[in-house]
């Protein structure tokens, strides 16, 4: 389908989506976090796509919502029209996704790339969540996943003061996998794709779902769910090709059955 906020293509076995609102520094509107859902199942759909990529481009990427579509919001209207609807879809991706953050990352851009499964950053990407200098709350997972990765007291300064953090302070904390140059943030990003594109498909989406239950259930349950999981794995002609190929001492060659 034609998109207008986005760019979708994909290199290899790696499906990559860009952000594209380059006049409003990628400004999240209801029509672009439409489009990015969109995609984001197509490729989660295709079954010749192991892993997904998303980026801002080499400026930016994402500034914030659009704060023009919201600032004459009432609490009703919002509610009435499900706004985090889309970001609800976006959180069933199954494949992983890795983000590759140049430039700021603020507000729902933070959230955005809290959203996916990996992170990596440009030296002058920037995070944070300035929702409370507009007089509102992060609203797209912002108070949850930030204080998931950091902590209690790291996520509380960062959301009541709405003073980003620097990429280096990001990796310090836990927020983000790795810190390059900015020239080279997509290269990594795509690497990152490629190594995990490489093993088993059925593998790699079960392990995503199981490291994600770990984080709304008790660690009994979670070991349960994790072991379930494990049995499972057990069916596929992966498991048996990832296991005779180190008996074997060769490469294995994973199709996804």
């Amino acid at each position: 389908m034609e998109y207008q906020s986005i760019q979708m293509s994909r290199e290899g076995a790696i499906g990559r989506i860009q952000l594209y609102r380059p006049k409003v520094l990628n400004a999240l509107n209801t029509g672009l976090i439409s489009e990015l859902v969109q995609a984001l199942e197509a490729f989660d759909r295709d079954s010749t796509i192991r892993c997904i990529l998303l980026t801002g481009g080499n400026r930016v990427f994402a500034a914030g919502a659009d704060i023009g579509e919201m600032a004459t919001a009432t609490s009703a209207e919002l509610m009435l029209s499900n706004q985090f609807a889309d970001w609800d879809r976006l959180r069933r991706i199954k494949k992983p996704i890795v983000a590759a953050v140049v430039g700021y990352a603020l507000g729902g851009g933070c959230e955005l790339a809290m959203a996916c499964d990996m992170i990596v950053a440009a030296e002058n990407a920037r995070f944070g969540q300035p929702e409370i200098d507009l007089g509102i709350i992060p609203g797209a997972g912002g108070t949850q996943r930030l204080t998931r990765a950091v902590g209690k007291a790291r996520a509380m300064e960062i959301v009541l003061t709405g003073s980003p953090i620097t990429a280096q302070e990001a990796l310090h904390v836990g927020l983000v996998n790795r810190v390059v140059p900015v020239e080279n943030v997509e290269l990594e990003a795509m690497k990152l794709c490629q190594q995990i594109a490489s093993k088993a498909p059925a593998a790699v989406q079960l392990a995503k779902e199981s490291v994600l239950k770990s984080f709304d259930t008790t660690i009994a349950d979670g070991l349960d769910y994790e072991q379930k999981l494990f049995y499972l794995l057990f069916s596929t002609e992966d498991q048996k090709e990832g296991m005779n190929a180190f008996v074997e001492k060769r490469k294995p060659h994973f199709q996804g059955k």
